[in-house]
């Protein structure tokens, strides 16, 4: 991955799947994905690392047991480890992830949403 420029609008544009982060860098030992949100996710959380969301562009709810966080485009938000969690997105939402290689996307839950790791954008 040395001396390559991630463009951020052109690699969203390349793909149109919700909920199936893409990996477009790493850094050490975490993952940079870029991820197109839409509807509502499910309920689950990282017992083993915390996650955190940049949107940049749209609208983020992200849900938790005490109370949702808004984020609006250019905000992040981390999600702590062991937080239970359920992101909304009401239209279309881009966002990035940046959390520890290797993390599943539904954490302890498993299911139809649960995303296959995608490096194909590396």
């Amino acid at each position: 991955m040395a001396n390559k420029v991630v463009d951020v609008a052109a690699t969203l544009s390349a793909f149109s799947e919700r909920w199936s982060p893409k990996v477009v860098a790493r850094v050490n030992d975490y993952e940079i994905k870029l991820v197109k949100l839409e509807g509502e996710f499910v309920w689950h959380k990282h017992d083993e690392t915390d996650e955190l969301f940049f949107v940049v562009a749209g609208e983020l709810t992200i849900r938790m047991r005490d109370g949702d966080i808004v984020l609006r485009s250019g905000q992040m938000f981390v999600v702590p480890r062991g937080v239970e969690h359920c992101p909304v997105a009401d239209g279309e939402v881009h966002a990035m992830l940046i959390e520890p290689a290797g993390v599943r996307n539904t954490g302890d839950t498993a299911g139809p949403l649960t995303a296959q790791m995608d490096d194909s954008f590396l």
